[in-house]
């Protein structure tokens, strides 16, 4: 299995990797793994594009029928059966696929690992000979075979990790990686409603008591997604080399960018 991962995944992203990395040196541009690396991660984000796109179109639309589902849950809040049909129906009309996030994730996480494999691969063990031996076996012609591989991006090593590097200026890496993974928490994860919930005395105190469970649990959900994930993000961007916080940035970056442009393009469509 891993040979096959390997042959899917990992080693095209190695042979683009040293395409890019071959043509920066070869016009002479600094820091060309830096940019062989921004190079790539500009090419699988074009290439994961369709599900990006798809991904934001299901949110916008997800965010247009909240206060409907919202009204469906309070409605068939004791018929759990009925609450699931009516949603479905409204998701139909909304032109809503809910299994369209989990095909995004099951497209992309192979890429990321396959990426992520790679990097590693030539970050952090780039400079051993038995390691520059083993990427040549994974490239497709002889022509791309290389001899090293110079990890400086301009003040950084990319193969070292802010937590060993020992320079101050090391430290900015995680606090921007954990920055950019919280403002694109902020921009896709839709706000969820502070309206208290209305009881109504013929149901009892108990049922009272169910929904304000069920709405505080979704709240401390969001929460961790708010703060803990770009936390724990930022703190992996501190122990990992440099260069595998560069492809996570660029993804970030570029996401939060995508949705920018479709909210306005939703509000230009509205005014029209």
């Amino acid at each position: 299995m891993g040979n096959i991962f390997e042959i899917i995944f990992v080693n095209p992203v190695v042979n683009l990797l040293v395409v890019f990395y071959k043509l920066f040196l070869q016009v002479g541009l600094p820091g060309a793994f830096g940019f062989a690396i921004i190079a790539i991660t500009l090419s699988i984000r074009g290439l994961l594009h369709p599900f990006f796109q798809q991904q934001i179109d299901t949110a916008h639309k997800m965010k247009g029928i909240k206060p409907k589902i919202d009204e469906l849950s309070k409605k068939h809040k004791n018929d759990a059966k009925k609450l699931q049909q009516e949603q479905m129906r409204l998701y139909q009309e909304a032109g809503i696929n809910p299994a369209a996030g989990c095909l995004f994730a099951i497209v992309q996480i192979p890429v990321f690992i396959g990426l992520y494999q790679t990097l590693q691969l030539f970050l952090v063990h780039g400079s051993e000979n038995g390691v520059v031996k083993q990427i040549n076996q994974k490239l497709y012609d002889s022509m791309l075979h290389i001899q090293s591989i110079d990890p400086n991006f301009f003040m950084f090593n990319l193969a070292l990790s802010p937590a060993k590097a020992g320079e101050w200026y090391y430290y900015l890496i995680p606090v921007m990686t954990a920055a950019l993974q919280y403002w694109q928490t902020q921009v896709t994860m839709p706000a969820m409603t502070s309206e208290p919930a209305k009881t109504d005395k013929k149901d009892g105190s108990k049922k009272e008591e169910k929904s304000n469970t069920s709405e505080e649990f979704q709240k401390a959900l969001q929460m961790q997604m708010k703060y803990f994930f770009p936390i724990m993000i930022g703190y992996f961007s501190y122990t990992l080399p440099v260069g595998l916080s560069i492809y996570w940035n660029i993804f970030s970056l570029f996401s939060i960018i995508q949705h920018y442009l479709n909210a306005r393009k939703t509000i230009s469509n509205l005014q029209k």
